[in-house]
């Protein structure tokens, strides 16, 4: 009788996205933080491992890991789109949660853009600036 408070709040079948998105939190810093120090073997990019060429997401890995090291310059040199994306897709969450589908259809097909735009250029020497590197100080 006395842990039915506690039952009430970590019941999975009432609140099933709380659950998973704690579960993938605790595995992506067990991932950033323990795995990835310990072994060094980090998650290839197939498609940059094939054609020689940087997908949007080539460096989010390490730009995550700079994040955590509150190393925000070096994260924004690893992968720039993530500072653009997130704020992004919170203003589209927020329109799908409010059922504003048009502005919801916006914000999706400008991340979208954005994304695929951001994949070109950042393989085009003019906007090599835009390919995963590291700061020289």
């Amino acid at each position: 009788m006395s842990t039915d408070w506690l039952k009430a709040k970590l019941d999975h079948k009432r609140r099933p996205h709380v659950i998973w998105g704690v579960s993938l939190g605790v595995g992506g810093l067990l991932y950033l933080k323990v795995w990835l120090p310990l072994t060094k073997i980090g998650i290839p990019c197939i498609f940059h491992e094939i054609t020689g060429l940087y997908c949007p997401g080539c460096g989010a890995t390490r730009a995550a890991t700079a994040l955590l090291n509150l190393d925000f310059p070096q994260a924004f040199r690893y992968n720039s789109i993530l500072f653009f994306l997130l704020p992004m897709y919170a203003v589209y969450y927020a329109a799908e949660k409010n059922r504003l589908r048009p502005l919801s259809k916006v914000m999706m097909t400008a991340m979208l853009v954005l994304t695929l735009a951001f994949g070109i250029l950042r393989n085009i020497p003019e906007f090599a600036w835009l390919a995963p590197t590291v700061i020289r100080i």
